[in-house]
């Protein structure tokens, strides 16, 4: 992983989808506990990050020991290059 990059290029999916979740429970929690102001809502946020980090570690995934993702950028360009290739096929089809 190039230093210059950021971390969040080569998250695993489990990661992306640990960080969602906490935020979608951020998000709810605002409206069910009505918070106000930025301290309590960034504690929210803290808060259900904790937790779901920590019943990740309970269910024996630790994030810091999963391998990189594939690079985003990467994933990008492979996915423009095959939507090009479609298009052409189906302009040589009709």
């Amino acid at each position: 992983m190039p230093q210059t990059r950021p971390l969040a290029d080569f998250l695993p999916t489990i990661s992306i989808k640990a960080k969602d979740f906490a935020a979608e429970m951020t998000s709810v929690n605002v409206q069910a506990k009505d918070l106000k102001g930025e301290s309590s809502i960034t504690k929210e946020h803290v808060d259900n990050n904790a937790a779901v980090r920590q019943m990740l570690i309970e269910r024996g995934i630790v994030p810091e020991n999963l391998p990189p993702a594939e690079d985003v950028k990467k994933v990008e360009r492979r996915l423009e290059s095959e939507k090009k290739k479609a298009l052409e096929n189906k302009r040589k089809k009709k």
